[in-house]
């Protein structure tokens, strides 16, 4: 067992910790950080499968809150996003896909900080664009949930509703995102698959954690502090592009 196996079981706990708390996020702390350690691609590819089966563990807590008609609006347009980041991914270089993950996590972070409390209902067709953009940013950069995080937090869905609708959304991504990268290769990669013995069990100990404080932890304060993690993560990526 490597220090990078053992770094990287550490880092898939604390993203199952985020997701099982706050029901997405992930993958915008573990992406970047296990970016430090390897490539890009074997990033996506082992955290794509730890990922998923987080998302079905608390995804089918409780699917009777989840509104159909959202995730259904949603799914169509993730396939074609999926198509698209997959053939982005394959041919792009590697210095630009760590600036544009940087990027598109320092984005995400400094909208953390600026939005609003109270948000406006949006019309539902913005489920096309949030499904689109989560296909793609989930092949690409394993983060697909915040386009759809932003989507349905200003549908004025309860609490309950918000987490299994998301739960439900994430599972069809990400159940995407793993077929497509079998048929690619990447998770073909017998190293991907002995790093999962160590990273797997921690990602599921993140969630038994989890669930013991979500009672006990205010979700803004989590959200909070994912945020300032994530902002740091972007813009170390962003440097580390710029830099060579």
């Amino acid at each position: 067992m490597t220090a990078d196996s053992l770094m990287l079981a550490a880092i898939a706990f604390i993203g199952a910790l985020i997701f099982g708390v706050t029901g997405f996020g992930s993958a915008l702390v573990t992406i970047p950080l296990a970016t430090h350690l390897v490539p890009l691609k074997f990033a996506l590819a082992l955290f794509a499968v730890i990922d998923l089966c987080c998302a079905l563990s608390v995804g089918l807590e409780n699917p009777k809150n989840a509104v159909k008609g959202e995730w259904t609006r949603l799914v169509p347009m993730i396939l074609v996003g999926t198509a698209l980041g997959v053939t982005a991914l394959v041919n792009l270089p590697r210095a630009a896909g760590m600036f544009l993950l940087g990027a598109f996590i320092a984005s995400y972070a400094l909208y953390g900080f600026l939005r609003r409390t109270q948000l406006r209902v949006i019309d539902a067709r913005w489920a096309w664009l949030a499904g689109l953009c989560g296909g793609i940013t989930g092949t690409m950069f394993g983060a697909g949930g915040p386009p759809y995080a932003i989507y349905l937090s200003q549908r004025g869905l309860t609490k309950e509703q918000f987490r299994a609708t998301m739960g439900l959304a994430t599972i069809c991504s990400i159940s995407i995102r793993v077929t497509v990268f079998f048929i690619t290769g990447l998770l073909l990669d017998w190293a991907v698959w002995m790093t999962m013995l160590v990273a797997l069990p921690a990602a599921l100990f993140g969630l038994f954690v989890a669930r013991r404080i979500y009672r006990r932890v205010s979700r803004e304060t989590v959200l909070r502090a994912v945020t300032v993690i994530l902002l740091l993560s972007g813009s170390s990526l962003i440097l580390r592009a710029i830099n060579g």
